[in-house]
């Protein structure tokens, strides 16, 4: 079983009428002044705050020192609860953000948050896939909060046209009702072995001890002893709106925030697979000249996970971008 090196805390806080669960690793000396701002770091789908285990532990304690790293488990995933809904609308998870860094900045030194206190102190953020989209849009709506961005592999969606919106809603009624007769579950597991598979299966390059880890973050055993994935269905139903990039271009430009993409050597041929070649790794960089301040690095021998595959290299790269604004 992989053992980890930073031991976190789980923190509850009410954020938008839900119970948000937040993953905390909290350095003694984060209270200090002049301490470093705090990291959050965002997961993406189907996926939960303890996915970062891995790269938390790889860095190194003089980074670590003096600063405060929280992961969130966004709405419906993990611990957190999503609430009376039957499906997710991509703002919910700007809101859901921007409620977390009032509750990040805004601590009282009793370790309360004071909803009424006004704050300018920015945060560093970094999101991995799904969270990595909403990073860089929270950048571009807030662009004061943030004071530098990590993007892993949230490259946006391919184009999209206004002819297909009134597919695109019918497809999104139909799932509503596929998820109302029970066919949009999430596959229940007959013990924790079939999570670690389900997990390697996704992503080969996780080592068995680490899967053993995850899974139990991933996944929870239910009272007949069935093991679950910490989901809810909901997150399966396509969402209603199409994507538009002229739009993202826009927030993009808005993004004052010095932003390090890191993708996986894999990435191009991610995206091929998942895109069938209407949205390639050159289109996402096109996307990226058009915020002011942007650069690319590569993680070698990664695929998408690669926060799972290369913990230390990945450490290496945040600890070199965001101790660089410290300097």
């Amino acid at each position: 079983m992989y053992k980890e090196k930073r031991l976190s805390v789980s923190e509850f806080v009410p954020i938008r009428g839900l119970n948000y669960h937040l993953r905390v690793w909290k350095s003694r000396e984060a209270t200090n002044v002049g301490a470093a701002p705090p990291l959050v770091l965002v997961h993406g789908w189907m996926d939960v705050a303890a996915s970062y285990q891995f790269m938390v532990d790889a860095l190194q304690d003089a980074f670590v020192a003096g600063r405060t790293i929280i992961a969130p488990d966004w709405r419906g995933f993990g611990l957190t609860t999503g609430g009376p809904t039957d499906n997710f609308w991509f703002p919910d998870y700007l809101a859901d953000l921007d409620f977390l860094i009032d509750h990040c900045i805004n601590k009282d030194a009793d370790g309360t948050s004071s909803a009424d206190k006004v704050s300018n102190q920015q945060v560093d953020l970094l999101g991995h896939s799904m969270g990595g989209n909403i990073a860089m849009m929270y950048a571009g709506v807030r662009p004061e909060r943030i004071r530098r961005l990590i993007n892993l592999e949230g490259f946006g969606l391919g184009p999209s046209k206004p002819s297909q919106a009134a597919s695109r809603y019918a497809k999104w009624l139909d799932e509503l009702k596929s998820l109302a007769r029970g066919e949009l579950d999430l596959k229940v597991y007959p013990d924790i072995g079939g999570v670690v598979s389900r997990l390697i299966k996704t992503n080969p390059r996780l080592s068995v001890d680490k899967a053993h880890w995850l899974a139990q973050h991933w996944a929870r055993q239910n009272a007949a002893g069935s093991w679950q994935i910490r989901g809810e269905p909901g997150h399966k139903v396509t969402s209603a709106h199409i994507y538009k990039v002229d739009e993202t271009v826009e927030i993009y430009k808005r993004i004052t925030a010095p932003v390090l993409a890191v993708e996986a050597e894999s990435a191009a041929q991610s995206l091929a697979q998942w895109n069938q070649g209407r949205y390639t790794l050159a289109d996402y960089h096109a996307r990226l000249k058009h915020i002011p301040h942007a650069q690319v690095a590569v993680v070698l021998d990664a695929g998408h996970m690669l926060h799972h595959d290369q913990p230390d290299a990945l450490a290496a790269l945040i600890e070199g971008f965001l101790g660089a604004a410290n300097a």
